[in-house]
């Protein structure tokens, strides 16, 4: 159980703390103070959904077509090791810190709420995150739901630090040299879940 909980928990937050669209837009709103709260609250309910979904329909799938989660699983070690080689090479290439847009014109909740749905629900990433590598990782351990747990925490976790701590973390990856340092970081986690993934 405790197991199957923090693979679940290793592989969401190794996926998710990639800086991407998402995550920088949520840095953006943290540092804005545009509702932090909620822009956590719909990034990991979307996520925990998401995941859920994954496991228990790639679980469905597997007992009709038992040779398609294999084929997922390694199409994920081959994700993660491509996003770890993205990670790497913006370390020994990248110029540029985090960019961060101006404050614009006061927003509701609701218009926050509805911003974030957009922009998790149209990243064509998050499913391939969440359903495809997440599910069918997830649909192969012997505690499903506490894999899915341990994934969901994970997702609530990263957005809710993130948003606590983005106007304290935001302006500090505006620097090069710590954004290289972060993107690194990010690379090691890739390549230690990819690894972990391995049959």
């Amino acid at each position: 159980m405790v197991g199957s909980f923090i693979t679940g928990f290793g592989i969401s937050i190794g996926l998710i703390v990639a800086i991407g669209a998402q995550n920088a837009w949520v840095l953006n709103k943290s540092m804005r103070g545009e509702h932090p709260a909620v822009v956590a609250l719909v990034c990991c309910s979307i996520d925990a959904l998401l995941i859920t979904l994954g496991v228990y329909s790639v679980d469905w799938v597997q007992q009709r077509i038992p040779g398609l989660v294999p084929v997922l699983t390694w199409l994920g070690i081959c994700l993660l090791c491509w996003l770890a080689a993205q990670a790497f090479w913006r370390v020994w290439h990248g110029s540029e810190g985090l960019r961060v847009a101006v404050a614009g014109a006061a927003v509701t909740k609701w218009q926050v709420a509805g911003q974030a749905m957009a922009i998790s629900l149209l990243n064509p990433h998050v499913y391939l995150d969440t359903v495809v590598l997440v599910g069918s990782v997830g649909a192969q351990q012997s505690y499903p739901g506490y894999f899915v747990v341990g994934a969901a925490a994970a997702s609530a976790t990263w957005f809710f630090s993130l948003t606590g701590f983005g106007r304290y973390l935001g302006p500090k990856l505006r620097s090069p040299t710590a954004w290289r340092w972060f993107d690194a970081t990010v690379g090691g986690v890739m390549v230690l879940v990819a690894v972990s993934l391995v049959p």
